[in-house]
């Protein structure tokens, strides 16, 4: 909403140019008014209260719409150039009002002011219940559909205009969504490298760390074996430093890998026993239990637990026999790399990231699955862990990486919060100008047909009014000749209808000048055709007798 009050952030500033529109708002329709009181015989003071009573009404209607509607239906039937203020006032109430019991008080107590108002500006003419029928349905026609129309309005442009922001921020939140899984596979690669690449070039500095003191070597073979070793350690030391700027910042736990080829699974195990065999290493391998498979996120976490531990044992333990165990119990499989006390000095400077043991812990958590890593009685080292077989992952509370995830996660009966919104659906509302022009056209349709029931109703009324009143006022001919002077007023009285229509207002006033001291009844005549002149027939009382009748033409 552009001015006066926004559902979304309260009041709005006056400007300069809202009040230059208000003032040409109010202007039109006390000029409008002013016909209205015109038509009406107004004095020129109630033609200025009228004036008045628009443009104040107007100016304030934006910041006191309930209490400019109330008072512009209770001064209406006093003012009638104002009554037109109705119909600019029901539709800013119905459009800055918030809340729809406050919006029903306020426009119910408006009816009731404006119609007990109009029964008390109309008491002396005695037709109570014409005035309630009449200013209830004027009321619903000038001030109750307007009002409804504006309401409806303001609501589907605060919708949209809520449907909009939403759409931005969950546009913002779906690329940080977006960079939160970028900084997860960054995590991921880190890991990668560090269980892979660490594995490796710990291997290679083992090798070469063994061929260094071979006596078989001559010194020229031992130098290129030692220029290995270096170029391996600083490798590692470069490889660390990559680890280190792909981890900086990210704190999110590395998430569940996807399915790996089975030789990064259980089945790749032997492989890296075989390599550590072939470079000297003293390790041996033992399987227990009846195989069973594993999901791919356990079984790849085994085959990391091995790794990790090998590596940590070439590093911290040169020359010690290491044992590797996997054992399928009932419900896990448990997974144990034991090394006695290191034989010798290691393989010189070995770099560690201090991130191995953190890595695996928290893999084997994401699976569902534990890590225990310690000294044992003997001096050496043991790392154990054990991992479920077909359990899906505990305690991982993962963000899918977009909402078609989702989506998918809610179908799934996983997801937490409510189902993402149909952007497609949204985009359309919001987008496609075509669809919101045929839904206003239709709202406005059903409006102007209410708007013609009401009117119809109104004219129906008027119809059924317009046909008592004649019946009220107009006599033939024969009804005026059977009429004799003379005769008791009571019994013309009965003769005659009761004159009491606005048909006959001030028709007794016209014509030929009135006995003095008479009591005048006017009626018109039921045979005249005229267009332009009416033939009006009255009878004068005086002390309870006719004592005049008349017949003349009145202009109409």
């Amino acid at each position: 909403m552009r001015a006066g009050w926004d559902w979304l952030k309260g009041p709005e500033p006056w400007t300069p140019r809202m009040l230059a529109g208000d003032l040409v708002l109010a202007g039109v329709i006390a000029l409008l008014g002013l016909g209205v009181e015109e038509l009406d015989n107004g004095s020129v003071q109630r033609m200025a209260g009228s004036a008045a009573a628009v443009v104040l009404l107007t100016l304030a209607r934006r910041r006191l719409p309930a209490t400019t509607l109330i008072v512009a239906s209770a001064v209406s039937p006093f003012l009638p150039g104002s009554f037109l203020i109705t119909i600019l006032l029901g539709w800013s109430a119905g459009r800055r009002i918030v809340g729809v019991g406050r919006a029903l008080t306020a426009f119910t107590v408006a009816f009731l002011a404006a119609v007990g108002f109009g029964v008390v500006q109309a008491w002396s003419d005695q037709r109570p219940v014409l005035v309630i029928v009449f200013s209830t349905l004027m009321f619903l026609a000038m001030t109750v559909m307007p009002g409804l129309a504006s309401r409806y309005w303001s609501q589907r442009r605060t919708l949209l205009q809520a449907l909009q922001e939403r759409n931005g921020q969950l546009m913002r939140e779906r690329v940080m969504v977006a960079g939160q899984a970028r900084l997860r596979e960054r995590q991921r690669i880190a890991q990668d490298m560090h269980d892979s690449l660490g594995h490796q070039l710990a291997l290679i500095a083992v090798h070469t760390g063994a061929l260094e003191v071979d006596p078989q070597l001559t010194e020229r073979q031992r130098e290129a074996v030692g220029v290995l070793r270096q170029a391996s350690v600083a490798a590692m030391h470069e490889l660390r430093e990559v680890v280190g700027i792909l981890r900086d910042g990210v704190e999110a736990p590395v998430p569940a890998e996807e399915a790996q080829p089975a030789a990064r699974g259980v089945a790749g195990i032997a492989g890296i026993v075989e390599a550590a065999r072939s470079a000297g290493t003293d390790v041996r391998m033992a399987v227990s239990g009846r195989p069973r498979p594993l999901v791919a996120a356990c079984d790849h976490a085994a085959y990391r637990i091995v790794q990790e531990a090998l590596t940590n044992a070439y590093k911290h333990a040169s020359g010690a026999p290491i044992a590797v165990e996997l054992r399928y119990e009932d419900d896990s499989l448990v997974v144990e790399i034991a090394n006695g006390p290191a034989a010798g000095p290691g393989v010189g400077a070995v770099v560690s990231g201090g991130q191995g043991l953190t890595g695996l812990r928290e893999r084997a958590r994401l699976v569902g699955g534990m890590v225990h890593a310690g000294g044992t009685e003997g001096g050496g080292f043991r790392v154990a862990g054990v991992l479920p077989y077909g359990a899906e992952p505990a305690g991982v509370e993962d963000i899918a990486d977009d909402f078609g995830q989702q989506a998918q996660a809610q179908a799934q009966g996983f997801a937490l919060a409510p189902p993402p919104m149909d952007w497609a659906a949204v985009d359309r509302e919001l987008a496609v100008r075509g669809r919101s022009r045929v839904g206003g056209v239709a709202m406005g349709c059903g409006i102007a047909v209410a708007a013609v029931v009401l009117l119809v109703i109104v004219i129906g009324a008027g119809v059924v009014l317009l046909v008592g009143s004649a019946g009220s006022a107009m006599i033939s001919q024969a009804d005026y000749d059977k009429v004799q002077v003379g005769e008791s007023e009571e019994a013309v009285r009965k003769k005659l209808p009761d004159g009491d229509s606005f048909m006959t207002d001030g028709l007794d006033r016209k014509g030929p000048e009135r006995p003095a001291g008479t009591d005048c009844l006017a009626l018109l005549s039921s045979d005249d055709s005229g267009l332009t002149t009416n033939t009006v027939f009255r009878f004068c009382f005086k002390d309870g007798k006719l004592v005049d009748k008349q017949a003349y033409e009145s202009e109409q």
